[in-house]
Order: C-alpha cells, then structure tokens, then sequence
C-alpha cells in the first residue's frame, strides 16, 4: 500500500524552513555528525541563568561504568527542598550538549524553586547503547541520593527531554520502573525518539523533508544500536517505543508535530500508556516539523506549545 503525501507544514513555519535548508538539511548522514558536533553551545544560556536569579555549578558524576559524566546544577537561592528537573538535550543520539533546549525549564526555578540538572550523556557512535541511557540514569540516582545536599525534594523528581534527550527521558522512567527506583514523579516528552524501527507512516511520510527525515532517523539509530537496529535484541530502555508494557510509569507530557518522524511512535505511545490504566497528556501541533518549537520560537504554533508544556509543568509542579 502506498503512503500518503504528509500533512502540510504551518505556514508560518514553511518561511522557516526555508530559511534553515542550507543550515538544517532533512537528511544527516554519519560523515556529517562531526560538523554537527562543531556548533558551540548556546550562548543564551549563561544570561538567562542569570535573570532568573540562579547559579550553575558544574559536577562530575559516576555515569555507566564508572566514567566521568559531566553534570551542571542550575538553582536558585532558595533553602527549602524543591523540584529537580533531570533534563536531556536533544541531537539524535549523535550530537548535542546539556545546554541546548534547556532554557525552556530555568524560568521553573523562578517560579516553583526548582533544581535544574542538565547531563551531558556520552554520545554515539563511540558510545553505544547501552551508554546513553544508563549515563542519565546515573544522572537520577546521583540527584536522588544527593537531595538533601542539592536542595531538592526527592519526592518530586522530573525528567524531561526533546527529541533523543525525550527517548532518553522515556527509557530513565522505564529503568526507574523496572529496578525499583529512584521514584520519578514524572516525565516530560517533547518530539520522543521511541523506536528503532523507524517504520511508521509519519517516518515514511518525512524524508526528505523538514527537519530530522527518515534517513537522519536511520542515522542515529545505526549509531546507537549497530546492526542490532530493527531486530529482536534492543532493550526496552534504548527503544521505549517497543514496550506494550507501559503500566507504572509516571504522569507523562508527550508533545509532537504532526509533519515529523516521530508523530506516530508518540501517537501511540501515550495510547499505550492509556490502555495500561496510566496518565498521559498528548499534543499534537498541526503542521509542526521537529523541533519547531527552538527554530521558531515566536510562531503561533510555537508559543502554544510551550504554553501547554510550561503549564502541564506548573499544575504537576503544584499550581
């Protein structure tokens, strides 16, 4: 049977698009994973740290195996316990750091007195699954059992993510699940990378196109899991995706566009959720490509996805 032609981008955000091509092609290739690599950290960070009142201390932690894992405590001057955010950066297993995406969730320490700790998980290919995952979840139990000298309320410990940091997220909740802690009140899923697969319709629909097509989408899973890619031996932890078994997890935020690869892996992960009696809130952006929200912040489309997340985050976090 064929596949249908893709939903029509936002036209707000087809001028975007445009404008990225030469920047942001749809396909990444593995040769091209090192120039992505090159792009520095965003700049931004440092002053929006700073209009929320906070200090970032950098820490080095126990990731898998022992190895260093850098880790940066973003907090402000409040005593009392507070939230901790865990958050993962985005970039497809293959690129990224801790600082990008992560402004969206300092604005939390203003308001609610939340801890934000960002973790720069070691990346593929060099550092296969299950490294990634198993670094960020190093990453939650060094934040559970340190609460007290962070200032943070282990009952309300968050984890959130985009796009791979979002599959990260997914694959820390279901090890939390699955080994018995640390206790995660909940999970923020923004464009999840899920499944290895890489089968759905929207993947077939979304290559060539966009931002982050079916081909990137094979790049980064063949990074991360060799040719072990689309078989039978991955773990539920590297592709969350294939879990029927999604009962216990906590409260999920899943928020995709519905012109991306990963529409229908997040479609119907927060069905699964559902029908395994869990809570998930589910938003799909008509016409958003991945990661529309960081390229075009000031769109329509853009400010009411954040107004969903930031206030999905305020009514968890108490309001």
């Amino acid at each position: 049977m064929p596949i249908p032609v893709g939903p029509p981008f936002d036209p707000e955000l087809e001028g975007v698009l445009a404008a990225l091509a030469d920047k942001v092609p749809p396909t990444i290739t593995a040769p091209m994973i090192e120039g992505f690599r090159a792009i520095p950290a965003d700049p931004s960070v440092g002053g929006l740290i700073e209009q929320v009142g906070a200090v970032r201390d950098e820490r080095t932690i126990a990731g898998y195996a022992g190895a260093d894992v850098a880790v940066s405590v973003i907090r402000g001057p409040q005593r009392t316990p507070g939230p901790a955010i865990v958050y993962l950066h985005g970039g497809g297993m293959i690129f990224g750091n801790r600082f990008g995406g992560v402004g969206a969730y300092l604005p939390f320490i203003q308001s609610h007195g939340v801890v934000v700790v960002t973790v720069e998980y070691r990346l593929a290919p060099e550092h296969p699954d299950p490294v990634p995952v198993e670094d960020c979840f190093a990453a939650v139990q060094w934040v559970a059992k340190n609460a007290a000298e962070l200032g943070v309320d282990p009952a309300r410990l968050i984890v959130a993510g985009q796009s791979a940091g979002a599959g990260l997220a997914a694959g820390v909740a279901l090890l939390a699940r699955d080994r018995g802690g640390p206790a995660i009140a909940a999970q923020v899923l923004v464009s999840p990378m899920l499944d290895d697969r890489n089968d759905t319709v929207s993947a077939h629909q979304i290559d060539g196109i966009g931002v982050w097509d079916r081909s990137s989408n094979d790049t980064g899973w063949t990074a991360l899991l060799g040719a072990r890619r689309g078989g039978d031996d991955v773990a539920a932890s590297a592709a969350p995706g294939r879990v029927e078994d999604l009962a216990g997890l906590p409260p999920a935020f899943i928020s995709v566009g519905s012109a991306e690869v990963f529409r229908d892996e997040a479609v119907s992960y927060a069905s699964r959720i559902w029908a395994c009696g869990g809570v998930a809130e589910l938003h799909v952006w008509p016409g958003g490509f991945h990661g529309f929200e960081n390229f075009a912040p000031d769109a329509r489309i853009s400010r009411a996805a954040a107004a969903a997340r930031d206030g999905w985050l305020a009514r968890t976090l108490g309001d």
